[in-house]
């Protein structure tokens, strides 16, 4: 089963209001989920950002893929492993030795 951190839509017509939740990729947008992890609420300044990042980071260690969007939000909630370095970005034990090399 593949999980995923994502986004449901909740709220009125033209009135958008999201939950953050864990659920199975195959599930619908607004179906089944597993676990409610917290809300988003764009419609206010600033948007509003609730979530548990305990929850979070326990599903991420379990497996769960957050969604673009939902790694966004996890990172502005102040949940570190979230963040994504630049593309093909050299991890720093590599840049260390890279640049001893260079000095020999």
């Amino acid at each position: 089963m593949a999980v995923r951190i994502r986004l449901t839509r909740t709220g009125a017509k033209k009135q958008p209001y999201y939950r953050v939740v864990v659920a199975d990729s195959r599930s619908p947008r607004d179906g089944r989920f597993i676990e409610i992890l917290g809300h988003y609420n764009p419609r206010v300044d600033p948007p509003e950002i609730v979530v548990d990042t305990e929850k979070a980071a326990e599903w991420i260690k379990r497996g769960a893929q957050p969604s673009e969007t939902v790694r966004a939000l996890l990172v502005k909630a102040g949940l570190e492993m979230c963040k994504t370095s630049g593309k093909g970005a050299q991890p720093a034990e590599a840049n260390a030795a890279a640049a001893e090399a260079a000095e020999n």
